[in-house]
């Protein structure tokens, strides 16, 4: 072979490009395809090696051949093809033109890689894991090494050559039986160092080492003893990330340490998991953690692109102050919801105030589980809470009731009493209308009632900015975020002027702001905002306030889509035992931000402990508001979720037939609350593989929605998204990419083009693009997505 340099008599060696301890890879032409190629030859072994060690090792170049040959994977090295040549073992592979790993890290003089370098690798490398892992296949000696960074920016795994097949596992027993070793010192899995039972977890602990050392520059065991290394290992905590490099995002670091915990149940669930929490903490950094269905089946032969689906923070019970009204005092814990007539009598003796049961188009079931709504908006697109309610991440949503007329201060104009009550009259339609749910009529009532009252009473009465502090909702309800957020900041800066900056009609029109901040995907400013409205809050009725507990309850659901997930557990753990302690363990409040505890739960992968809770907080619900209450019906819809993470089909698939009869017999077939559910019970289909009925339940629901919601509604694009997930899961995919491509259109036309949901469609469309053989097109628009993300994240970094 070295005189010829030609393989087969077609594949002619040009020079070598590796070289490992058994083998070498040479760059290589296929002559008979006119291709260039790399080509592995197993090293012919001498005498002086004893029978059964060269046994093994062939045995474990034809499985690399075979497992590898068997992975169609964007993230995976192709193998076009394998033989044997004048007693040499030849694996034929696609040439790849970058450096693994290692090599970045030797050609950076062993100095960390840049952090959205290290993230963006962490996704690729836990997408095709999740793609290997569900064919069954474990590779058992990932490392830097054997992962390789392309050009133009592709991942791909390397050397699959002591993997595990699923079916395979005796004779991979007895291969390592023979004492070489299997795996790599520096990232081997405990359970590899103690012979015990190693499955698709150990890859991703190996996965944390080599995470651990790209962001750090050093592995988790920096050693020279190899000994101490695997002690280390199995015994010794790793020092936390940021402790060498302080730089780093708090949420890849405990994504890092979660990946590096000693036991197995201890780590992510899976890679699927795995990417979509780095994928969530990215676009919420921006993640929106799930957001576009987090809970929901993969789209493609690889781990889907599912675009985390929003959350949406809930509304409380307790209500702030009416705007224009001056209160001689701060409210009481429980504060009665102005409006309550129109509201079903309590269902049990000492009921807390409930929320009206019916909320406008679809924000209806999202007064406290919000989670569920969440699912289905794209992110940034929030539900809003309903007339009468108060709004627990929308600021301090006052009460829908008419404003008090203040009287004139000198040097502002008056009007005669006649015209004042007229417009209070108009002020109320305006409110009527929104209560309904027609916000589109509702922000136009407003707006004429606060230009009218502009004229009359001057920019700054308080009245004025009333009447713009509900346009500016009926502004948010109707998808106009940035028009919202001027008219939010208008009234914040005149209540500033009249009342005083910690005044909480300022504060609540300020939050205001920081709510549809979060909506324009711009987290960063929201947390700033939120964190001096909370001091306000603080300053001026008290730490344990109702008013503070709310605003702090909207600042830990905001530290969840910095990615700044334990900060948030702690922040929602904390205001949960602080309204437990004022308003008591099932009052809705408590129960809204129990419901974020179980949420954020979820986003840590802790998912057995957030369906616990998520049950708990149900069967309060159930208890305080009755069986079919929206929000009982909403805390239910997130158990199926659970359910569904932890893999329990059967009974999500249950949960959410019930849920779909009980949304039928509250609100009838074709409420969006209903269509939700529905949406659940076809995701959940998929995740069963049961695909032709997913697709024929999301078709359903997305026609349903787009008669209902409209065809650009998130909702609706949502369902027509899913529907594209099942075309693609049944290999229908020209179909598939008229679907993505409808959708990616109508995000950028609603959401505009750098929104998170927008990138993330668009990164839909370039995967279909790819399994079309597209591909061309799809690398052109990975990278716009890509660079589309990366000053997104500079942005807000």
């Amino acid at each position: 072979m070295g005189e010829t340099r030609l393989i087969q008599g077609r594949y002619r060696l040009e020079e070598v490009i590796g070289r490992g301890g058994m083998g070498e890879v040479w760059r290589a032409v296929d002559e008979s395809l006119g291709r260039r190629v790399a080509v592995k030859c197993l090293k012919p072994l001498g005498p002086r090696h004893d029978e059964e060690f060269v046994r093994v090792l062939r045995e474990r170049f034809r499985r690399e051949a075979r497992v590898a040959a068997a992975l169609q994977h964007r993230g995976v090295t192709v193998v076009h093809d394998f033989g044997e040549s004048e007693g040499v073992l030849y694996l034929v592979m696609e040439l790849l033109e970058g450096r693994n790993l290692s090599q970045l890290l030797e050609d950076n003089k062993h100095h960390p890689l840049p952090v959205h370098d290290v993230v963006d690798i962490a996704e690729q490398v836990a997408d095709a894991l999740a793609y290997t892992h569900r064919q069954g296949i474990v590779h058992r000696d990932l490392k830097p090494a054997n992962i390789m960074r392309l050009g133009d920016g592709a991942v791909k795994i390397c050397d699959f050559g002591i993997a595990r097949l699923g079916e395979d596992i005796g004779r991979t027993s007895r291969l390592t039986g023979t004492g070489i070793a299997m795996g790599t010192p520096h990232y081997m899995s405990p359970e590899q160092i103690s012979g015990g039972h190693i499955d698709h977890r150990s890859d991703l602990y190996s996965l944390g080492c080599v995470l651990y050392e790209i962001a750090t520059g050093v592995p988790p065991f920096d050693l020279d003893d190899a000994w101490a290394v695997l002690v280390g290992h199995r015994d010794t905590p790793p020092e936390p990330l940021r402790t060498h490099r302080a730089e780093l995002p708090a949420y890849f670091e405990r994504i890092v340490l979660d990946l590096l915990a000693k036991t197995p149940d201890g780590r992510p669930s899976d890679a699927g998991d795995l990417r979509r929490r780095i994928t969530g903490a990215r676009a919420v950094p921006a993640r929106d953690p799930f957001a576009a269905d987090p809970f929901g089946p993969e789209p493609f032969t690889a781990d889907p692109f599912t675009t985390p689906k929003p959350f949406t923070p809930a509304p409380p019970v307790t209500a702030p102050r009416t705007p224009g009204t001056l209160p001689a005092q701060a409210p009481g814990p429980v504060v009665t919801v102005p409006g309550a007539a129109d509201l079903p009598p309590p269902g049990r003796p000492g009921q807390h105030p409930v929320r009206a049961p019916r909320l406008p188009s679809w924000t209806r079931g999202m007064t406290i589980g919000h989670r569920a709504a969440g699912r289905e908006a794209p992110r940034g697109a929030f539900p809003d809470p309903s007339a009468g309610l108060t709004g627990e991440w929308t600021a301090a949503r006052p009460p829908r009731a008419a404003p008090v007329v203040v009287p004139p201060r000198p040097g502002h104009p008056t009007a005669p009493p006649d015209v004042l009550t007229a417009l209070a009259g108009r002020h109320g339609v305006g409110l009527g209308l929104g209560r309904l749910g027609r916000w589109e009529e509702a922000g136009e009532v407003h707006r004429a009632v606060a230009a009218e009252r502009e004229r009359v009473l001057g920019p700054d009465h308080p009245d004025t900015l009333a009447s713009r502090y509900e346009t500016g909702f009926a502004l948010s309800r109707t998808g106009h975020a940035a028009d919202a957020l001027r008219e939010f900041g208008r009234v914040a800066e005149g209540r500033g002027r009249v009342f005083g900056a910690d005044h909480p009609e300022t504060l609540a029109a300020r939050q205001e702001m920081a709510y549809v901040l979060g909506r324009l995907g711009r987290h960063s400013e929201a947390h700033q905002v939120y964190a001096a409205v909370l001091s306000g809050w603080t300053r001026t009725v008290g730490a344990d306030h109702p008013d503070t507990l709310r605003c702090r309850h909207n600042l830990a659901f905001n530290l969840s889509r910095l990615g700044r997930l334990d900060e948030s557990y702690r922040m929602a753990r904390d205001v949960a035992a602080a309204r437990a302690a004022l308003l008591g363990p099932e009052h809705p409040d408590t129960l809204v931000t129990r419901y974020e505890v179980a949420y954020t739960l979820g986003l840590l992968g802790r998912w057995t402990e957030a369906l616990r809770t998520y049950r708990e907080v149900a069967a309060a619900r159930a208890h305080t508001l009755g069986p079919d209450h929206p929000d009982t019906l909403a805390a239910r819809y997130e158990v199926g979720i659970s359910l569904g993470r932890l893999g329990l089909g059967h009974e999500a698939l249950e949960l959410y037939r019930d849920l779909v009869d009980a949304r039928v017999r509250v609100h009838g077939p074709d409420d969006p609350e209903t269509l939700r559910a529905r949406h659940g019970l076809g995701v959940n289909l998929g995740r069963m593989a049961r695909w032709q009925e997913a697709l024929a339940e999301s078709r359903d629901v997305c026609a349903i929605r787009g008669r209902v919601l409209g065809p650009d509604h998130p909702d609706t694009l949502v369902s027509c998204r899913e529907v594209a997930v099942g075309l693609g899961w049944l290999g229908r995919w020209q179909e598939a990419l008229t679907v993505y491509e409808r959708v990616a259109e109508a995000r950028d036309r609603v959401l505009g083009a750098g929104h998170p949901d927008a990138l993330a469609s668009r990164h839909d469309q370039a995967h279909c693009l790819e399994q079309l053989g597209r591909r061309a097109e799809a690398v052109e628009l990975y990278r716009r997505v890509a660079a589309s993300r990366e000053k997104q994240t500079s942005r807000d970094g």
